[in-house]
């Protein structure tokens, strides 16, 4: 029976994403679950095309941005903070599930041979941020355990894909060499966050000076795949460099380019990033069949089992690991039980179940090499995508389904450390305001009225008033010009000072966007949202 054309299939995808998206939302279900089987029931439809997609794209399609978005997100404050526990979680973690994953399935499988055994371990360890962030988006999660899940998912990409591609290497060419994957371990974390580092001076160096939006979010689409590519050229982690390229440019981003031009891009990305996130769950459900189908007689049933077995492997040392890394460091070393007191139990079980597998892994296993060296086919590679599918589904399923009921009997305490932190930028940035206000009071350009209207505003934020907004009365245009730039200059005082704050790391990230988001919906509502912040001077 012919299959459907590939456009067409390719448009009935995203129709369908659409879809179980909204029906995820109305059921209350985490999308990712619904669209990994809702991808599941579309791979046995006879009559779909599997979309094929050549190896070495699938990683640069998909990988890049979203990397870069979840590092552009992520508080540099609390990374540093817990840079400890994320480097045991993005290294150790992964090398010990890498090795469990390894033995178990060569165990099951003995032909399958120690290198795509190990590859397999590579691309099932690295736990996926988009998946945890999806399905505990809306629960009262303690804000160190996210930190930590996020951060983990940045670094640990990095650390399985060394690993992996090591032991594609091995596998196609049949040689290894531990010291050599060591010192490329080494070069590659190096490079890569230098490649990062690199890009993201170059894009903000084209973001001071270009002036239209548009452009300015192109730019910003660019950019990951840029430090992709370049990565990918000097041999260095790609992964690092998107990491490190999204940070370095989330740091300067507030300052560089106007209200206007943030709001657009936040909503590109958005949009971009879903629909990249949506796409690649609902893909290998649709290779399913024909994965399926290339699998030997008989083998399908026995696949299913060491799926189950590779699942509960990566679940089980996981639940070991996380115990171990955070009790073995305190017990050993008095300064950091006093510096970092032990965790409540709670937290770290929480850290300890929450592993779902996802982009990562699925991007993974659709760029193991049809062939090895000598031409013939990769060892067992339907099997090893298969396995990748079967841990992610049962990952997500079971994991991500009981983590709502899992948060709620754990019993976590409301947190207000970032409650009180935005207190703090409030306030910090309505005296910002006032105090710049009085300056402007020697310029020739301000209406007094306006002045003291708007230092009335200001004055009723700081003690909790309702706003009180707008321009009274009957106003020329020079006049509404010359609030407009009023407005504008105390809306700079207060995103200068909330920028401080942050750089000086007196509140975190998380903060600061929560209120760039409000100046700059405000800069927007009085007509300055294509205006960068001006200088101090108020000239």
């Amino acid at each position: 029976m012919a299959g459907l054309p590939y456009a067409q299939t390719l448009v009935m995808l995203f129709v369908v994403m659409l879809g179980l998206t909204a029906l995820a939302r109305r059921l209350g279900v985490p999308y990712p679950i619904l669209l990994v089987l809702g991808g599941l029931a579309l791979g046995f439809i006879p009559r779909l095309t599997a979309l094929q997609l050549a190896p070495d794209l699938v990683f640069l399609v998909f990988l890049p941005p979203i990397l870069w978005a979840a590092a552009y997100f992520t508080s540099l404050r609390e990374f540093r903070r817990n840079l400890r526990p994320i480097s045991l979680l993005a290294i150790g973690l992964v090398l010990a599930t890498t090795a469990a994953v390894a033995v178990v399935i060569h165990a099951l499988v003995p032909d399958i041979g120690w290198a795509a055994a190990f590859a397999l371990g590579a691309i099932v360890s690295p736990p996926d941020a988009v998946a945890a962030t999806a399905i505990g988006h809306h629960l009262p999660i303690p804000r160190r355990v996210v930190v930590i899940l996020e951060g983990e998912s940045l670094v640990n990409d990095a650390s399985a894909l060394v690993l992996y591609r090591a032991a594609v290497a091995a596998a196609v060419t049949g040689e290894f060499l531990l010291s050599h994957a060591l010192l490329e371990f080494v070069y590659a974390a190096i490079g890569g966050v230098l490649v990062g580092i690199l890009i993201g001076a170059v894009t903000r160096w084209a973001l001071t000076r270009l002036d239209d939006g548009f452009t300015e979010i192109a730019a910003t689409l660019i950019a990951p795949y840029a430090a992709w590519v370049l990565a990918e050229q000097f041999h260095t982690s790609a992964v690092l460099a998107c990491v490190a390229g999204g940070i370095y440019v989330r740091w300067y981003y507030s300052a560089i380019t106007a209200p206007a031009t943030r709001l657009q891009a936040r909503a590109v990305w958005e949009q971009l990033i879903f629909l990249l996130n949506g796409f690649i769950f609902i893909l290998i459900g649709l290779q399913l069949g024909s994965l399926r189908a290339a699998l030997p007689e008989g083998r399908f049933s026995a696949v299913l089992w060491q799926a189950v077995a590779v699942s509960l492997t990566a679940i089980i040392i996981r639940l070991i690991w996380v115990p171990l890394a955070t009790v073995l460091p305190r017990r050993l070393l008095r300064s950091l039980r006093h510096a970092d007191p032990m965790p409540p139990r709670n937290a770290m079980f929480l850290v300890s179940w929450t592993g779902m597998r996802g982009i990562v892994s699925l991007a993974s296993a659709l760029a193991l090499p049809l062939t090895i060296a000598d031409g013939r086919p990769f060892p067992y590679r339907a099997e090893i995508i298969l396995i990748t599918f079967g841990v992610i589904l049962a990952t997500l399923v079971l994991q991500g389904l009981t983590l709502a009921p899992l948060v709620r009997a754990l019993g976590f305490q409301p947190e207000h450390e970032l409650e009180q932190e935005e207190q703090h930028a409030r306030r910090t940035a309505s005296a910002a305001a006032l105090t710049h206000i009085e300056s402007l009071g020697q310029e020739s350009w301000p209406v007094a009225g306006h002045l003291e209207r708007l230092r009335t505003h200001y004055e009723q934020r700081q003690r909790q008033l309702s706003d009180a907004g707008g321009v009274a009365g009957e106003c020329t245009p020079q006049d509404t010009m010359a609030y407009r730039r009023l407005r504008q200059e105390a809306l700079a005082a207060e995103r200068r000072a909330v920028l401080e704050l942050r750089n000086r790391g007196v509140i975190s990230d998380d903060v600061m966007h929560r209120l760039e988001h409000e100046f700059d919906v405000e800069a927007l509502r009085i007509g300055t949202g294509n205006a960068r912040i001006p200088a101090a001077s108020g000239t």
